[in-house]
Order: C-alpha cells, then structure tokens, then sequence
C-alpha cells in the first residue's frame, strides 16, 4: 500500500514533476522547501490533493530537520533539494558545499535517527564522470567519478556519504545520475536548462545564445520519465548509482535547430566564448536502469521539445 514519503525541493522543476506523480498513486507526500529557486506555482496540482499533501518551508540545513522528519516518519525520502548551478558553485563553492554537501548531510542523518527504509538521491549524471574519453560514450556507470566543477564535487560526495552510511545500518540508498532533464516548469529566465531557455526566448521571437561552437552535446531526458524513475528506485537497486538518460548524444546546433523548426521562428542564434566549468560532450548508457529498474525513456526529443514550447506559451 502506498504510505508517507518526503520529497525535498519538491517546489523545483523535477521535484514537482516527482511530487503529482506520488500523489496521484496515493501516497502521503511532505515537502521540504526553502523556495531559494523552488515555486509555489508548481505546486497547483498538488495542493488539490487534500489531505494527502503536505508542505514544509524549510532550508535542508537547519538544524531542526531531524525533528521534522521523525515527526513526518516516511518509508522513503527522496532527495532533489541541491543549489543547482555549475557556474554559481564555481564563483561561492563554499555556498554550494554548505547546501549540497552539508545540507545532504543534515538529512541523512535525520533520515537515519528516524528509521527510513530508503533515499532515493538526485545525483548529477552530468558532472559526475568528468570528461572522459569520447570513445567511452555513453558512459555506464562503471567509470570513475571525476567531476570538473564544486558542483560535481559535492554532489558527487554526497554519494560516498550514502554508502558509508548504509553501511554503518542507515538507511539503504539509490543514486539516479540524471542527464539533461527538461520539461514543462523548467524555468526559461535566468539560469535555467538550454531547452527551457530557448523555449522561452523563441517563444518572445529573440535571439538565443548558443555559448563556444553549439556542438557540445548533452543527453536530454524529459522530466515525466525521470519522475517514473524516482518511482521505479523505490522498490528496485540496492545502494548503487544508476544513470538516468536518453542513451542519445545531441549537440546544442542540432537542439536549436529542431526548436527553431517547431516554433517557426527563423531567427540565427548568437555565438558566445564557452563557459567555464562545462563539459564537451555528455552522454550516458541506460542499460543498467532498464535490467535494475525496469525503466526506459518514453519521451522523443521532438514531442518532449513540443511539450515545453507549449508550457512557455501559455506562461508567457
């Protein structure tokens, strides 16, 4: 029967996707929030669930965490709550250590003191091995980890905390290495997705900027079959990382081409100096999500690309 989960950062992008999901297969959902980059309008859909859903404005370092989430008692907790920005960890790494890594910290050990059976950790699949050999795309997850940014750094240590505390009798542990997610209620102003942001400014008919030569790739994965992955870690893997991911390398000149012929907008994109902190190209192997999990991805990247273009015009 379905029972009591936490999801943090259940305000987000991903985490919001996650939460209407739970709630519609009728589980008990808290979530923890600060509202740093989460939004209240995500959580239209479920606010209508009432009695079955729950809400918490609170930063994952506080100290009374612990108290909140032996209160609440849920079987599993799945942890998306994170400052999610590569360039802003590089400029304050020592904001994003405090976050990501102390504040995972905070909430693995409240999830410990409070008996929880399983995290379920939004791991970054696309910091997490670095810039390897192209030859090794797409990568499995039997590569080394060796990220390039602070990002990647603590994201990446929260993985070692999982196991060592699984293996001190804490709760078990499944690590999804997300890819490129994207999808309706990415946020397209700002420091946003690629996909989101192009979106939106196709949308308003400006020009878009496509950062070094747009033939980096990224491996994008729609945020309905990343929330079906959350759901599938419940109950399958056993204190391990799993990549979460379409298995396809596209490059950002191939992404904006196809979105360009999807909202008749002819406008040329502008080309900037790259980034500093970005990976190349970034591709990951999905053969262990579908022997572990049983879970593919259902979503193309034309009908996902449509279903943001859709989202960003009737936002705007």
């Amino acid at each position: 029967m379905p029972g009591r989960v936490v999801v943090t950062g259940g305000a987000g992008f991903i985490g919001s996707h996650l939460v209407d999901k739970l709630l519609s297969l009728s589980y008990q959902v808290t979530v923890i929030d600060d509202f740093s980059t989460g939004k209240e309008s995500n959580l239209n859909i479920a606010r209508t669930y009432l009695g079955q859903f729950d809400l918490v404005d609170m930063d994952i370092t506080d100290a009374r965490l612990g108290e909140v989430v032996s209160e609440i008692a849920p079987g599993h907790i799945f942890h998306l709550a994170a400052q999610a920005d590569v360039r802003k960890s590089i400029e304050d790494p020592i904001h994003d250590a405090r976050v990501n890594l102390l504040g995972s910290i905070n909430l693995i050990q409240a999830a410990k003191l409070s008996g929880v059976e399983r995290i379920i950790y939004a791991a970054s699949g696309g910091t997490l091995y670095g810039e390897p050999a192209t030859e090794l795309l797409p990568l499995s997850e039997e590569n080394p980890r060796c990220p390039l940014s602070f990002y990647g750094v603590s994201k990446a240590g929260v993985i070692d905390y999982l196991v060592a505390q699984a293996a001190l009798g804490g709760p078990g542990f499944v690590a999804l290495a997300l890819a490129n997610v994207y999808g309706p209620r990415q946020d397209p102003h700002g420091e946003a997705g690629v996909v989101s942001i192009f979106a939106g400014r196709l949308a308003r008919e400006e020009k878009c900027a496509i950062y070094g030569s747009g033939e980096q790739t990224r491996d994008f994965v729609h945020v309905s079959d990343v929330a079906e992955a959350f759901i599938a870690s419940m109950g399958s893997g056993n204190n391990e990382v799993i990549n979460i991911s379409s298995g396809v390398e596209t490059s950002v000149n191939e992404l904006y081409s196809t979105m360009v012929n999807l909202t008749n907008c002819r406008l040329e994109p502008v080309y900037l100096d790259s980034r500093l902190g970005e990976i190349s190209r970034s591709c990951l192997a999905n053969k262990k999500a579908k022997a572990v999990l049983g879970w593919s991805p259902k979503t193309d990247l034309e009908s996902g690309l449509e279903s943001v273009i859709d989202w960003v015009k009737d936002s705007i």
